[in-house]
């Protein structure tokens, strides 16, 4: 079936993204999806020439009547947006109409972050007997908060990854961006005491594979499985059910900086390229506010 010129545009786009921008599969994928939305809500014989600001307009009314969430439109809207000031640099388009269009106002509100001591709790009780594969799923809940990754970048550790001498991990990150992210005590043990269990399970499964984190098929595990086993865990442990991989990850970033750590040291860890979305991220405490105060405040001495 030939594919339409609008068709091609996109196809073209998504290319770019990979190749020239090194974006990761989410990202490209995140965009393919609120493209192709955007495609069926125009219907045949687009045109990306004749779209204006209120199709756009239109588009995302609809999805948010649809029951989209304000950041899945923001998110749409910002997918329109690059690919128009990509077709307007290819001599495509002379105009973007997702430009005039203003983003939906998001609740600023941060989820709320486990504590240390929840964490902590967490941390060093014995799993509960709903985790399947105990060694592993200590794994990931140790590089999670003790390293602050993300999901991604947690499934995405190879066995090489991880430099024995100097306690450290290599993580590839948004952009296929790399930086070293030290391990820990508790984490090299965790993943130590993981190995044994790892190398009989793909012994038994006759199966070979670089990847850090495996299923009990012997097969690399996927994001996917990470959210499902660490909501499940936090909840038979008393946490909240909106638990997720990157609640652990946010919580890493707060517990640090509510310890006194500098905000630029967390923005590496984090492998953030700009320090303003570490300052989004975090959560200053009313705690941590007090203390800044009582140590440093003239009066408060």
């Amino acid at each position: 079936m030939t594919r339409s010129a609008a068709e091609i545009r996109v196809s073209e786009f998504l290319n770019c993204l990979r190749s020239q921008r090194n974006a990761s599969i989410h990202t490209v994928a995140a965009y393919q999806k609120d493209l192709r939305k955007f495609a069926i809500y125009a219907g045949k014989g687009l045109d990306w020439k004749r779209v204006d600001h209120l199709q756009v307009r239109g588009f995302l009314s609809e999805l948010l009547n649809d029951g989209l969430s304000k950041p899945s439109v923001a998110r749409a809207l910002a997918s329109l947006r690059s690919f128009y000031r990509w077709m307007a640099r290819e001599g495509w388009v002379e105009q973007n109409p997702a430009a005039l269009v203003s983003t939906p106002k998001l609740p600023k509100k941060l989820p709320r972050v486990p504590t240390m001591e929840e964490v902590n709790g967490l941390l060093d009780a014995k799993l509960p007997e709903n985790a399947s594969f105990p060694a592993r799923d200590r794994v990931i809940f140790e590089l999670l908060y003790g390293c602050g990754l993300r999901n991604s970048e947690l499934v995405g550790i190879q066995l090489d990854d991880i430099g024995w001498s100097n306690e450290v991990i290599r993580v590839r990150g948004k952009g296929k961006k790399e930086r070293l992210v030290p391990l820990g005590d508790a984490g090299a043990e965790a993943v130590r005491a993981y190995f044994p269990e790892r190398n009989r399970i793909l012994a038994e499964k006759m199966r070979s594979t670089q990847s850090l984190l495996i299923n009990l098929r012997g097969g690399a595990l996927t994001t996917r499985s990470v959210g499902r086993i660490v909501k499940a865990i936090a909840v038979a442990r008393g946490l909240s059910s909106d638990v997720h991989p990157h609640t652990l990850r946010h919580a890493f970033g707060t517990h640090m900086l509510e310890e006194g750590a500098d905000l630029r040291a967390i923005q590496e860890l984090l492998g953030h390229e700009r320090l303003s979305t570490t300052q989004r991220y975090t959560q200053l405490t009313s705690g941590h506010v007090t203390r800044v105060y009582d140590e440093t405040h003239p009066k408060a001495k």
